[in-house]
């Protein structure tokens, strides 16, 4: 935040214009999630409503969030501003716990419930002979699959998120202590980790589909593998294009030791993708 003037001293609170960018949003959203089902489906249009979607998107991100920066450049928000987005951070923060926590809720209850129960009929009461019910599994009409290990890319993906964020914690620092330098240093090394992340992902889902049998057809190993995996590197991806954004805009000034909080949200971002890979690595590859 950048400090008000004196006509906002008094707290009124800042009211923006009206904003066609949530109805836009929404249907980006929508058409995205729809072209997705349809190229699961095989439908023909489905390649062209997510691209539509997508750009939708983009133009509500560049236009929308761009106006905010421009909004809080010019000085307009005052403390019931910063306190109102620092709430709103809390609580999306929050929402990203519990959706994956859905996630992990279904791992858990598939290999510690329904695996084990569907393994333990009698073989001669159940449709599925022979079926054993340990994990890794594909589920009883799963195509067979080679598991993902633990000490690969994965391991290297590890280093890489915890490396980030300590350089995002370096960068912190020296925008407390007014140090530019270090603060853009930190920052691209942190964008850095976060593109090179994304690349060995995309290098192991390439590995997976193709020499390893590993995809959405293995079952409900693949399910939850690519479930998990895969959202969490979407939140990466977001994740370094905020951080990028806040690269820029250090690089133009834009922040001060006391008037921070941009980039204090997306830091707080960061460190929960952090968290939820650490989680995603003991459970998801590990054990």
């Amino acid at each position: 935040m950048t400090n008000t003037p004196a006509s906002h001293a008094k707290g009124h609170y800042f009211v923006p214009a009206a904003s066609n960018y949530s109805t836009f949003l929404s249907a980006g959203i929508f058409l995205l999630a729809l072209g997705f089902i349809f190229r699961l489906n095989g439908v023909p249009p489905g390649l062209w409503s997510m691209l539509i979607g997508a750009a939708l998107i983009l133009y509500v991100i560049l236009g929308w969030f761009g106006e905010l920066i421009g909004e809080n450049v010019r000085g307009v928000y005052t403390r019931w501003e910063d306190r109102s987005y620092r709430i709103g951070m809390v609580w999306f923060i929050f929402s990203e716990v519990m959706f994956f926590a859905c996630f992990f809720g279904v791992l858990f209850y598939v290999r510690r419930i329904a695996l084990p129960e569907l393994g333990g009929y009698d073989q001669s009461l159940t449709p599925y002979a022979g079926f054993s019910g340990t994990w890794p599994n594909s589920g009883p009409l799963g195509e067979a699959f080679t598991p993902m290990e633990a000490w690969g890319v994965p391991a290297i993906n590890t280093l890489l998120l915890l490396t980030s964020g300590a350089t995002l914690t370096w960068a912190h620092w020296g925008l407390l202590k007014n140090k530019r330098g270090q603060l853009n240093l930190g920052l691209a090394l942190t964008v850095a980790l976060g593109i090179a992340f994304v690349a060995m992902q995309a290098q192991e889902y390439y590995h997976a589909y193709h020499e390893m049998g590993l995809n959405l057809g293995a079952g409900v190993y693949g399910a939850t593998f690519f479930i998990l995996t895969g959202f969490h590197g979407l939140h990466v991806t977001l994740g370094t294009i905020m951080l990028a954004t806040m690269l820029g805009r250090g690089m133009k000034g834009h922040f001060s030791e006391h008037n921070h909080f941009a980039f204090e949200a997306v830091a707080w971002y960061w460190h929960f993708v952090d968290v939820v890979w650490l989680i995603v690595f003991v459970f998801v590859y590990w054990i």
